[in-house]
């Protein structure tokens, strides 16, 4: 018999068991940035439930173990995850990783899903992107961008579709999971106060040589501007 599984939240339910005092993952010692990345992850899609269940080629079940039911089965099933939980994993995440500091020091959230996705579960990139003819793959997207005068409480959708623009990026192909990392400047500087969740994201101008409509005529477009 396999191990439990408890589907994601949705909709009255997610309010029901997330929302209140002693809900989400408990922070402790410089951990908001995987909190934050698991509870995003897992909490209310199960589009990377693969993570929890399937033998990938270098994959170390008892990582994967922790993060399933230590992690991942509780926050679906009471809406909370206790810090030593966590501390379980970021021991582990020090072990199997180049760095010593995963249970005390703050990290990027792109540090942690690398050292995961890759190196301990041995997952296949989820993203492809071109920049100036070159092709390169990762895990996960993050915003950078200029600052914006114009966007005061911008959207997802306006944060990706700038990034790009400014980057020179395009997707090569729709992604099965578009992880993006939001813009953050540390504790003294934010670049936005607020950001709009986007509900939905349009990558239809963020395809490569995607068929898309002309604004003049309506036709299939041939050329794009920037």
């Amino acid at each position: 018999e396999g191990p439990e599984r408890f589907p994601p939240l949705r909709n009255e339910a997610a309010v029901r068991v997330l929302q209140g005092p002693m809900k989400g993952i408990q922070g402790h010692c410089n951990s908001c940035y995987m909190d934050a990345a698991l509870f995003s992850l897992f909490s209310c899609t199960s589009v990377l439930d693969s993570m929890l269940f399937m033998p990938f080629p270098l994959c170390d079940r008892n990582v994967q173990g922790i993060l399933r039911d230590e992690i991942v089965s509780p926050l679906r099933r009471t809406g909370f995850v206790r810090a030593s939980s966590m501390m379980h994993l970021r021991e582990q995440l020090t072990d199997k990783g180049q760095c010593s500091s995963f249970t005390n020091a703050e990290k990027d959230p792109e540090e942690f899903l690398n050292l995961l996705m890759q190196q301990i579960l041995g997952i296949e990139p989820l993203l492809k992107l071109q920049s100036g003819g070159q092709e390169q793959e990762c895990y996960c997207y993050q915003i950078f961008m200029d600052k914006q005068e114009d966007l005061v409480v911008p959207d997802v959708q306006q944060l990706v579709e700038h990034s790009f623009l400014s980057s020179d990026l395009k997707l090569v192909e729709i992604p099965s999971c578009f992880i993006i990392q939001m813009p953050r400047f540390g504790k003294e500087y934010k670049m936005f106060s607020k950001i709009i969740p986007s509900l939905e994201l349009d990558i239809t101008d963020l395809l490569l040589d995607s068929p898309r409509e002309c604004c003049l005529c309506g036709d299939v477009a041939t050329l794009e501007c920037s």
